[in-house]
C-alpha cells in the first residue's frame, strides 16, 4: 500500500480500544511517520512502547499538540472528549481526525467544522467501513444504477458488549450504519424515528432501533443496535427496484451478494385508471442468479491512511470522510434523540 506523496507527521491521543489500531496503520504506511501516543494510563503507554520504540508517548495530549512535526493529529478518546480535544487540535494548527460520531452535538461539530476551515486545515471523521472492499462495491453498484431505485435498507448491528459510559448503544454502533447509509444513497433522511430500552441502572439505552424516512416514504432505513445480543451480527440487507443485496460483515470470503430478485406489479392499461385496480393486480415474483462479487480484502483502516494523505496532499478533494459527512451522521442522532423524548415520533433531521 501507499503511493507516491510526501510523507506526514501523525500523532495518535488515545490509545484504548482503538487507538492502537491507528497507531498500527500510521507506523506501517509509507505516507506517514508515526511519531507519538498519549494516554493517561501507563498501561497502555507501555504496551505500545514495547511495539513501537521510536514512538514517544505521552500521559496528555500536551505533548502532541507541541510538537511542530506532527500534522495530523487523530484522536480515538470518549465522545465527550472529542471536541475540546479537536479543538485544541485545530488551534495548535493541526490536521485532525476524529473517531465517530464526530462529537455529542450538531452544534460543536458546525464549531469544529468552521475553525478548521478558518485555518485552512483538513477535518476528517474515521468512518472506517466507508473504505472496506465490500462498501465500496456497494457503491458502485447503487452509483451505476444496477440495483435500481433503492426500497429499503435494513442493517442489523449487535453483539455482547462492549457497554459504554457516555453514550447510549445508537451513539456507539450505529454511526457505522449511518455513515455507510449515507455514503451509498448521498443523501440524508427528512425524519427519523427511535425507539430504544435500558435494563440497567446506567441510565444508557442498550437496545435501539431507528427508522428513517427518505424521500415522503419511497425509501425506508431501519437499523437495529444492541450490547445484549448473544451472537455477533452485521449484516445490511439492500432492497432495489431491480436486484437487491445482502452484505454481511461477519462472513469472511463473500461478504458481499447480489440477487437478482424482486417484484414487478403489471397493471393491464386499460385497468389503469380503474380505483379498484389494486384488487386485480398480477404480482409477478423474479428470482434469478445470486453473484458474489470480487471485492478488495486489504485492512480498511490502510486503504484509509492511504486516502487521508491524498486529501492532505490536495485541498481540492472533497473528502468522503470529512467534517459535513461526521455531522450528518450527529445530525441524525440529535433527530433520534428528540424522537426517544416523543415517544417514538418522527423528527425532522436538522441539515448540517
Amino acid at each position: 500500500m501507499g503511493g507516491a506523496g510526501r510523507v506526514y507527521g501523525a500523532g495518535v491521543i488515545g490509545c484504548g480500544y482503538w487507538g492502537p489500531n491507528l497507531v498500527r496503520n500510521f507506523f506501517e504506511s509509507a505516507r506517514f511517520e508515526m511519531l507519538a501516543a498519549a494516554d493517561p494510563r501507563p498501561d497502555r503507554l507501555k504496551a505500545l512502547a514495547r511495539r513501537y520504540p521510536s514512538v514517544r508517548t505521552f500521559p496528555d495530549s500536551a505533548g502532541i499538540l507541541e510538537d511542530p512535526r506532527i500534522e495530523l493529529v487523530a484522536i480515538a478518546t470518549p465522545v465527550a472528549t472529542h471536541y475540546d480535544l479537536a479543538m485544541a487540535a485545530v488551534e495548535a494548527g493541526k490536521h485532525v481526525l476524529i473517531e465517530k460520531p464526530m462529537t455529542d452535538s450538531l452544534n460543536k461539530a458546525r464549531r469544529l467544522r468552521d475553525a478548521a476551515a478558518r485555518k485552512g486545515l483538513r477535518l476528517m471523521v474515521d468512518h472506517t467501513f466507508l473504505f472496506t472492499g465490500a462498501v465500496r462495491a456497494i457503491k458502485s453498484l447503487v452509483d451505476s444504477g444496477e440495483l435500481g431505485e433503492i426500497y429499503y435498507v435494513d442493517s442489523t448491528r449487535i453483539n455482547l458488549g462492549l457497554f459504554q459510559h457516555d453514550v447510549n448503544v445508537m451513539w456507539d454502533l450505529a454511526p457505522h450504519d449511518l455513515s455507510i447509509v449515507n455514503h451509498i444513497l448521498g443523501k440524508l433522511p427528512q425524519e427519523v424515528s427511535a425507539v430504544a430500552a435500558c435494563h440497567f441502572d446506567t441510565c444508557m439505552e442498550n437496545i435501539g432501533y431507528l427508522t428513517m424516512r427518505y424521500d415522503g416514504d419511497r425509501t425506508l432505513v431501519h437499523i437495529h443496535s444492541n450490547w445484549l445480543s448473544p451472537v455477533k451480527v452485521r449484516r445490511m440487507l439492500i432492497g432495489g427496484s431491480r436486484k437487491m443485496v445482502v452484505y454481511d460483515d461477519v462472513e469472511p470470503t463473500e461478504k458481499v451478494k447480489v440477487y437478482d430478485a424482486g417484484v414487478d406489479i403489471r397493471v393491464p392499461p386499460e385497468q389503469a385508471s380503474d380505483p379498484a385496480v389494486t384488487r386485480r393486480l398480477r404480482v409477478e415474483y423474479r428470482r434469478g442468479d445470486v453473484v458474489a462479487p470480487k471485492i478488495d480484502h486489504t485492512e480498511a483502516l490502510a486503504v484509509e491512511c492511504d486516502y487521508i494523505a491524498s486529501v492532505l496532499d490536495d485541498p481540492a478533494i472533497l473528502p468522503i470522510n470529512g467534517a459535513e459527512a461526521g455531522m450528518a451522521v450527529v445530525a441524525i442522532l440529535e433527530a433520534a434523540k428528540a424522537s426517544l423524548a416523543a415517544g417514538g415520533a418522527f423528527r425532522p433531521v436538522e441539515r448540517p
